[in-house]
Protein backbone atom coordinates (compact mmCIF):
# COMPACT_ATOMS: atom_id res chain seq x y z
CA UNK A 1 0.00 0.00 0.00
CA UNK A 2 0.91 3.83 -0.96
CA UNK A 3 4.19 1.60 -2.44
CA UNK A 4 5.75 1.04 1.33
CA UNK A 5 6.85 4.95 1.44
CA UNK A 6 5.12 6.98 4.41
CA UNK A 7 2.11 4.19 4.98
CA UNK A 8 0.80 5.81 7.83
CA UNK A 9 0.90 9.37 6.70
CA UNK A 10 0.11 9.08 3.23
CA UNK A 11 -3.42 7.04 4.45
CA UNK A 12 -4.25 9.96 6.93
CA UNK A 13 -3.83 12.08 3.65
CA UNK A 14 -5.72 10.07 1.50
CA UNK A 15 -8.60 9.87 4.57
CA UNK A 16 -8.61 14.13 4.97
CA UNK A 17 -9.23 14.51 1.84
CA UNK A 18 -12.14 11.94 0.79
CA UNK A 19 -13.00 13.58 3.92
CA UNK A 20 -12.89 17.09 2.16
CA UNK A 21 -15.36 15.79 -1.00
CA UNK A 22 -18.50 15.40 1.25
CA UNK A 23 -19.85 18.83 0.95
CA UNK A 24 -20.74 18.70 4.90
CA UNK A 25 -16.98 18.43 5.66
CA UNK A 26 -15.68 20.78 3.23
CA UNK A 27 -13.79 23.77 5.05
CA UNK A 28 -11.96 24.93 2.05
CA UNK A 29 -15.23 25.63 0.22
CA UNK A 30 -14.38 29.67 -0.17
CA UNK A 31 -11.10 29.01 -1.89
CA UNK A 32 -10.60 29.09 -5.31
CA UNK A 33 -8.80 26.25 -7.53
CA UNK A 34 -5.48 27.37 -7.15
CA UNK A 35 -5.71 27.81 -3.76
CA UNK A 36 -7.24 24.31 -3.04
CA UNK A 37 -4.19 22.85 -4.77
CA UNK A 38 -1.99 24.93 -2.08
CA UNK A 39 -3.57 24.03 0.52
CA UNK A 40 -3.48 19.87 -0.53
CA UNK A 41 0.45 20.78 -1.66
CA UNK A 42 0.97 22.35 1.56
CA UNK A 43 -1.16 19.74 3.66
CA UNK A 44 0.78 16.70 1.85
CA UNK A 45 4.20 17.85 2.76
CA UNK A 46 3.48 18.91 6.85
CA UNK A 47 2.12 15.57 7.42
CA UNK A 48 4.93 13.61 5.48
CA UNK A 49 7.36 15.61 7.42
CA UNK A 50 5.88 13.79 10.60
CA UNK A 51 7.37 10.07 9.32
CA UNK A 52 10.42 9.70 11.18
CA UNK A 53 12.26 8.32 8.25
CA UNK A 54 12.52 11.86 7.21
CA UNK A 55 14.59 13.04 10.43
CA UNK A 56 17.94 12.98 9.10
CA UNK A 57 17.12 14.36 6.23
CA UNK A 58 14.48 17.18 8.18
CA UNK A 59 17.83 17.89 10.80
CA UNK A 60 20.17 17.83 7.95
CA UNK A 61 17.78 21.03 6.38
CA UNK A 62 17.62 22.65 9.36
CA UNK A 63 21.21 22.87 10.23
CA UNK A 64 21.56 24.78 6.13
CA UNK A 65 19.19 27.38 7.67
CA UNK A 66 21.20 27.79 10.72
CA UNK A 67 24.36 28.11 8.24
CA UNK A 68 22.98 30.62 6.12
CA UNK A 69 21.64 32.70 8.37
CA UNK A 70 25.24 32.74 9.75
CA UNK A 71 26.73 33.33 6.45
CA UNK A 72 24.16 35.89 6.09
CA UNK A 73 25.42 37.41 9.36
CA UNK A 74 21.65 38.60 10.62
CA UNK A 75 19.47 37.78 13.27
CA UNK A 76 16.58 37.69 11.03
CA UNK A 77 16.28 35.03 8.35
CA UNK A 78 14.12 35.98 5.48
CA UNK A 79 12.50 33.20 3.81
CA UNK A 80 11.58 34.64 0.47
CA UNK A 81 11.25 31.75 -1.41
CA UNK A 82 8.11 29.09 -1.57
CA UNK A 83 10.31 26.56 -0.75
CA UNK A 84 12.27 27.98 1.69
CA UNK A 85 8.99 28.86 3.72
CA UNK A 86 8.15 24.86 3.08
CA UNK A 87 10.92 23.73 4.76
CA UNK A 88 10.75 25.81 7.67
CA UNK A 89 7.02 25.08 8.00
CA UNK A 90 8.45 20.99 7.64
CA UNK A 91 10.82 21.67 10.53
CA UNK A 92 7.97 23.13 12.93
CA UNK A 93 5.75 20.33 12.51
CA UNK A 94 8.78 17.84 13.11
CA UNK A 95 9.88 19.63 16.19
CA UNK A 96 6.11 19.63 17.23
CA UNK A 97 5.03 15.90 16.68
CA UNK A 98 8.52 15.14 18.93
CA UNK A 99 8.26 18.01 21.61
CA UNK A 100 7.03 15.33 24.60
CA UNK A 101 10.73 15.62 25.73
CA UNK A 102 10.62 19.28 26.10
CA UNK A 103 7.32 19.72 28.20
CA UNK A 104 7.60 20.22 31.90
CA UNK A 105 8.47 17.23 33.72
CA UNK A 106 4.85 15.70 34.77
CA UNK A 107 3.60 16.60 31.24
CA UNK A 108 6.43 14.46 29.65
CA UNK A 109 5.97 11.85 31.92
CA UNK A 110 2.17 11.21 31.69
CA UNK A 111 2.69 11.11 27.56
CA UNK A 112 5.59 9.23 27.66
CA UNK A 113 3.57 6.48 29.64
CA UNK A 114 0.83 6.94 27.00
CA UNK A 115 3.28 6.57 24.22
CA UNK A 116 4.95 3.55 25.39
CA UNK A 117 1.66 1.57 26.30
CA UNK A 118 0.41 1.92 22.81
CA UNK A 119 3.68 0.80 21.41
CA UNK A 120 3.64 -1.99 24.09
CA UNK A 121 0.06 -2.97 22.38
CA UNK A 122 1.48 -2.66 18.88
CA UNK A 123 3.94 -5.16 20.16
CA UNK A 124 1.56 -7.82 21.55
CA UNK A 125 -0.64 -7.74 18.44
CA UNK A 126 2.46 -8.44 16.80
CA UNK A 127 3.75 -11.47 19.00
CA UNK A 128 0.24 -12.21 18.68
CA UNK A 129 -0.15 -12.43 15.13
CA UNK A 130 3.56 -14.33 15.11
CA UNK A 131 4.72 -11.16 13.11
CA UNK A 132 8.81 -9.72 14.09
CA UNK A 133 7.96 -7.53 17.03
CA UNK A 134 8.83 -3.64 15.91
CA UNK A 135 11.84 -1.58 17.46
CA UNK A 136 10.38 -0.08 20.74
CA UNK A 137 7.41 -2.12 21.03
CA UNK A 138 8.42 -5.47 23.17
CA UNK A 139 7.32 -4.85 26.40
CA UNK A 140 9.51 -7.70 27.88
CA UNK A 141 12.21 -5.62 26.38
CA UNK A 142 12.02 -2.19 26.66
CA UNK A 143 12.14 0.39 29.50
CA UNK A 144 10.78 3.95 29.36
CA UNK A 145 14.07 5.23 31.12
CA UNK A 146 15.98 3.52 28.37
CA UNK A 147 14.18 4.13 25.39
CA UNK A 148 14.18 8.23 26.14
CA UNK A 149 18.14 8.48 27.44
CA UNK A 150 18.45 7.03 23.70
CA UNK A 151 15.35 8.64 22.17
CA UNK A 152 16.65 12.51 23.70
CA UNK A 153 19.81 12.10 22.97
CA UNK A 154 20.52 10.64 19.13
CA UNK A 155 16.77 12.44 17.96
CA UNK A 156 14.99 15.20 20.31
CA UNK A 157 18.49 16.86 21.08
CA UNK A 158 20.48 17.47 18.07
CA UNK A 159 17.47 18.52 16.73
CA UNK A 160 16.17 21.13 19.45
CA UNK A 161 19.54 22.19 19.74
CA UNK A 162 19.96 23.14 15.95
CA UNK A 163 16.26 25.06 16.30
CA UNK A 164 17.91 27.17 19.50
CA UNK A 165 20.53 27.97 17.24
CA UNK A 166 17.73 29.37 14.32
CA UNK A 167 15.84 31.16 16.67
CA UNK A 168 18.61 32.20 19.42
CA UNK A 169 17.47 33.06 22.22
CA UNK A 170 14.18 32.52 21.63
CA UNK A 171 13.95 28.31 22.32
CA UNK A 172 16.18 28.74 25.23
CA UNK A 173 13.98 27.65 28.05
CA UNK A 174 12.18 24.45 25.64
CA UNK A 175 16.67 23.36 25.39
CA UNK A 176 16.61 23.84 29.19
CA UNK A 177 13.38 21.60 29.90
CA UNK A 178 14.58 19.13 27.89
CA UNK A 179 18.27 18.81 29.36
CA UNK A 180 16.07 18.35 32.80
CA UNK A 181 14.24 15.79 31.41
CA UNK A 182 16.94 14.18 30.28
CA UNK A 183 19.16 14.51 33.81
CA UNK A 184 15.75 12.88 35.37
CA UNK A 185 15.50 9.70 33.03
CA UNK A 186 19.40 8.83 33.02
CA UNK A 187 18.87 9.06 36.65
CA UNK A 188 15.87 6.64 36.32
CA UNK A 189 18.03 4.23 34.36
CA UNK A 190 21.06 4.37 36.52
CA UNK A 191 18.58 3.50 39.47
CA UNK A 192 16.78 1.10 37.80
CA UNK A 193 20.21 -0.57 36.64
CA UNK A 194 21.42 -0.18 40.25
CA UNK A 195 18.69 -1.99 41.25
CA UNK A 196 18.64 -5.00 39.01
CA UNK A 197 22.40 -5.60 39.51
CA UNK A 198 21.71 -5.97 43.51
CA UNK A 199 18.66 -8.38 42.27
CA UNK A 200 20.75 -10.81 40.16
Amino acid sequence: MYNDESVLEQHHLAVAFKLLQDSNCDFLVGLNKKQRQLFRKISIEMVLATDMSKHMSLLADLKTMVEAKKVAGSSVLTFDKFNDRLQLLQSMIHLSDLSNPTKPIELYQNWNQRILEEYWRQGDRERDLGLEISPMCDRNNVTIEKSQVGFIDYIVHPLFETWADLVHPHAQNILDQLVMNREWCGFLFTCVNSHFKILT
